[in-house]
């Protein structure tokens, strides 16, 4: 538990003293992030106290987990671990795809960024690596840091063949990345929720760490390969994160961008598979899935009826443009992920004691 409290604290300073030299830095060169604004016949809520924000603050996030992971690891002299590396792999190929996104918006003035399949393209170019890399590199047990069985609370008896388990990562991989990208929409909203999403997993990691096969076999052991590294990768999301919000917090005085969104996805998805709690993802991100649920049937409802279910999509526009103001918006969307938390929470720990 130490080094997961040593990860965190260490993330959280460098996050919260860097993003401010990030936002300096930004705003010197006038890196600012195109904002959409209402034209005849197409509303958008009125974000034009916005204009000027710098983007791509997701550096910060992505540069405070380097920090905490592998400075906790020097100054301990523990060696680090493959499923550590893999999730750091994850974050960081995700946040390149994110910084060209950023990159368009930035400095083409290009609001939409990256065509959608472009960026598509990138995200499963960095999923496979990482589901195939995933499988390799046993620990001292013989553990990959996962495993091609489909997980819930732990892994169940369906397993999947090579092909199937690669395209099942790439699945939970974009569809939480793409999540949390839809619900970056206000100050301080999908980082609030990221940060609610990764103590969770620091719970669930130390549990499987306090209950790990590696110690004792028994009914209710876990066989999850490195939860004590999981635990600190955690931590240092959830710190880094932390450190974040407190520029990102409305007013926000920096944006995550993509390069953040796309990362903190990854990251949530990575730690699903590794800790073997997959299936279980829909809860511990339930605010996202709840956000990508919103589009998916605005789109579906207008192609198919030609009617829109939101005034706007994802949902949290459809509050603004109701009239609710952008604080209590995002404070109740908190609540809500904290409420789909600690469902998972509960599921995960019953399972425990049932057995």
């Amino acid at each position: 538990m130490r080094l997961v409290v040593i990860a965190g604290t260490i993330a959280t300073i460098v996050s919260l003293i860097g993003t401010p030299l990030l936002i300096k830095l930004l705003a010197r060169h006038g890196y600012a992030q195109a904002i959409r604004v209402s034209s005849e016949g197409e509303l958008y809520p009125d974000h034009e106290a916005k204009v000027g924000t710098p983007s791509m603050g997701g550096l910060a996030i992505i540069v405070g987990v380097l920090a905490g992971y592998f400075i906790t690891h020097l100054v301990t002299w523990r060696p680090v671990t493959a499923s550590g590396l893999l999730i750091l792999f994850l974050m960081v190929g995700l946040g390149l795809v994110g910084m060209a996104d950023d990159y368009l918006k930035i400095f083409k003035q290009r609001s939409t960024g990256l065509r959608a399949r472009t960026k598509l393209v990138g995200q499963a170019i960095v999923a496979c690596a990482f589901a195939f890399l995933s499988l390799q590199f046993p620990n001292a047990e013989g553990l990959t840091p996962a495993s091609m069985a489909v997980s819930f609370l732990r892994d169940t008896s369906v397993i999947l063949p090579m092909a199937l388990f690669v395209i099942w990562v790439w699945f939970l991989i974009t569809a939480t990345t793409n999540g949390v990208n839809l619900t970056d929409g206000l100050d301080g909203l999908a980082t609030g929720a990221a940060i609610l999403s990764f103590l969770a997993y620091v719970l669930i990691s130390v549990w499987q760490y306090g209950q790990n096969c590696a110690f004792e076999e028994s009914l209710t052991c876990y066989a999850t390969a490195n939860p004590l590294d999981l635990a600190m990768i955690s931590a240092c999301a959830a710190g880094a994160t932390f450190g974040f919000l407190w520029w990102n917090t409305a007013p926000a005085r920096i944006f995550m961008g993509d390069t953040g969104s796309l990362a903190l996805g990854g990251a949530i998805a990575g730690l699903a598979i590794f800790t073997k709690t997959e299936l279980l993802l829909p809860l511990i991100a339930g605010l996202f899935l709840i956000t990508t649920l919103s589009v998916i049937a605005q789109v579906g409802s207008f192609k198919l009826t030609g009617k829109r279910v939101f005034r706007m999509a994802p949902l949290h526009h459809h509050f603004e443009m109701l009239g609710w103001p952008e604080i209590q918006i995002v404070v109740r969307f908190w609540i809500i992920q904290g409420l789909c938390i600690g469902a998972g929470l509960a599921l995960f720990y019953a399972e425990w004691v049932r057995n």
